[in-house]
């Protein structure tokens, strides 16, 4: 429904050019120059068309020959000068034109960057991509040679009119009304073809973002042999924007017609006036040649205007889309009126948290706790309970619909974000990785750190073993999300990334769920030195994992149902005993006792966690 109503949504104009009009304020020198050198290459462009009535009626017709060299030298200087200022031009304003395109591209990416995750929840990737880099094109037609060419062409016209008015009268009044009419179609037309343009760049950011998710996701499509429908899916997409496409083409492709249909009714017209002026002695045969040249000076540039103007539409719907995002709300924006935080001891409460992803459909409903600084906090139950949700409140990655969650006693939506994330550390389940080295994704949480600090890191979160064994150790590439590397020693990196920030608040969110057995026991030590002193959310598929923690959240439906240590809660006897019993009694079942319920599957399960023990490479 939001891409319908996103389709549906008219170019705002008098938005888009206040965009406009602070790039062409920024650029106003260089197109100011522009338009200099626009008008002499013009003006210079005219000596031709100007000298061919000299050279037939006087240098042909009176046996004139001495003015053949002056006209010569003449159309030289002027091809020259129009040589000089088509490369001055380039230089002036199509470089300035791509350096105007490489800052909107910056501004855009900067503010995408900066938007709450809610804007990426409901966003296509592939959507803002188009954004950043393919709307930002279009200001090459404003200030590089579009809106200067168009004023050339308006100049050109102009002086060309005025030779023909000079000329005769008569016949210019009636090759004007010819013009009149095509200028009232373009108009039409421009006002048909504008929305077109804006919903291909909508069509092609849908087929870019499912094309990327498709190519993003290629293992999960051939595991379920899904490349017919991935085809038919980027079909119907490619057909779609074909569609428009060819509507647009087809608009313009008439416009262009129609505009031939013009250039030849004004031919009808100047070789039946122009040539009855000719024989009544009205016009000599230079006045003519002269005529036709300049006629076509007028009706080209106007001509032209159909391609400049489309343009120039294309630039401005752009520039109303960018516009759009550079007018969101940014987290920056909401820290200026934000206390600063310059060190935190790490105590986080919740009071009374109620959330919602959809309106009137909780998710969290009266969650109150209260974590005390360097303390452990765990949080256990069904998927879908809510534990993620809250976790993406401590980061602040999303905030409460109703009650309050305090960092030190003070309300965490008084704070500058910027300075409260800057004590994070996370390792979330989807351990994402950059295309890049092993030394690049690890110290992507501290750019500063020296490599011994980077390989100590890596020894606490046992990723040593691996990297050694790689031919060129920490300057292994990991491929795109981290994919030449197994689960396992993705998440080993990502643990070894959060230690490297040295967080005072750390979030676990399953951050050993891809370890086998052997492996989490061995990391575990080092996540438990990491824990010391910081104020650590564990969520944990495995409750072994969590006997340590200083406090253990039930969580089920939104609401916070136990809360207490591992022994308190299986004292209790309630929820949490039942997951505790269910999950010990399955690992009975599978790995002590393979003779009962598990047999059959056993030794393939056993077999399997042997071999991702091993974590081999994909």
């Amino acid at each position: 429904m939001a891409d319908e109503d996103n389709k549906k949504k008219k170019v705002n104009y008098a938005s888009a050019w206040q965009e406009a009009k602070i790039l062409i304020w920024n650029y106003r020198w260089r197109l100011a120059l522009g338009g200099v050198l626009m008008i002499l290459s013009r003006l210079a462009g005219l000596v031709l068309p100007a000298s061919s009535k000299y050279l037939i009626d006087e240098v042909i017709g009176k046996q004139h020959y001495e003015l053949l060299k002056w006209i010569a030298l003449a159309v030289g200087i002027s091809t020259l000068v129009q040589a000089l200022t088509s490369f001055a031009l380039t230089q002036i304003l199509g470089i300035a034109a791509q350096r105007a395109i490489t800052e909107m591209r910056k501004r855009v990416q900067t503010q995408i960057e900066r938007l709450p995750i809610s804007f990426f929840d409901s966003t296509q990737s592939g959507q803002l991509i188009s954004r950043i880099m393919n709307d930002a094109e279009g200001i090459r037609n404003l200030v590089g040679t579009g809106l200067v060419q168009l004023a050339g062409s308006i100049v050109t016209a102009a002086i060309s009119i005025c030779v023909l008015f000079y000329i005769n009268w008569r016949l210019t009044s009636v090759t004007l009304l010819v013009l009149a009419a095509f200028g009232g179609v373009l108009a039409y037309a421009f006002n048909k073809l504008r929305p077109i343009f804006r919903e291909r760049n909508v069509i092609n950011a849908e087929v870019t973002g499912r094309l990327g998710e498709s190519l993003g996701g290629i293992r999960i499509v051939k595991a379920y042999t899904a490349e017919k429908r991935e085809e038919l899916t980027f079909a119907r997409g490619a057909h779609k924007l074909l569609r428009n496409v060819a509507k647009s083409m087809t608009g313009v492709s008439a416009v262009t017609a129609f505009s031939s249909l013009i250039i030849g009714a004004i031919s009808v017209v100047m070789i039946l006036v122009g040539g009855n002026s000719v024989i009544t002695g009205v016009m000599t045969i230079g006045d003519l040649f002269m005529y036709i040249f300049f006629t076509g000076l007028m009706a080209f540039p106007i001509v032209e205007l159909t391609s400049i103007g489309t343009q120039i539409t294309d630039a401005l719907a752009g520039l109303d889309r960018i516009r759009e995002i550079l007018g969101k709300p940014t987290e920056d924006d909401k820290d200026e009126t934000r206390q600063s935080l310059p060190n935190i001891e790490g105590r986080i409460t919740f009071e009374d948290v109620y959330f919602e992803y959809e309106a009137n459909t909780p998710v969290l409903r009266g969650i109150s706790f209260d974590s005390h600084a360097g303390t452990t906090t765990a949080l256990v139950g069904s998927s879908g309970s809510g534990k993620s949700t809250i976790l993406s409140l401590v980061l602040n990655f999303i905030q409460p619909s109703k009650g309050r969650i305090l960092v030190d006693g003070k309300d965490l939506q008084t704070i500058k974000l910027r300075d409260y994330r800057r004590f994070l550390g996370v390792v979330l389940q989807d351990d994402f990785l950059f295309d890049g080295t092993i030394l690049e994704n690890v110290r992507f949480s501290n750019p500063q750190a020296s490599l011994a600090e980077i390989k100590e890191v890596c020894r606490i979160a046992y990723c040593d073993e691996f990297i050694e064994k790689f031919e060129k150790g920490y300057e292994t590439i990991v491929g795109e999300r981290g994919v030449k590397l197994s689960g396992g020693q993705r998440q080993r990196l990502a643990i070894a990334r959060a230690l490297l920030a040295d967080p005072k608040i750390l979030i676990l969110d399953e951050a050993t769920s891809s370890l086998d057995s052997e492996s989490e026991q061995m990391i575990q030590g080092g996540l438990d030195t990491l824990r010391k002193g910081r104020t650590t959310f564990v969520i944990a598929h495995r409750l072994s994992t969590i006997r340590s923690a200083d406090k253990i959240l039930v969580v089920e439906s939104g609401q916070i149902v136990e809360s207490g240590t591992h022994n308190e809660l299986l004292v209790l006897n309630g929820r949490y005993r039942q997951l505790y019993d269910k999950q010990y009694q399955f690992e009975k079942n599978l790995f002590i006792n393979p003779g009962e319920d598990f047999t059959p599957d056993a030794p393939k399960i056993e077999k399997e966690k042997k071999v991702s023990t091993s974590l081999p490479r994909l």
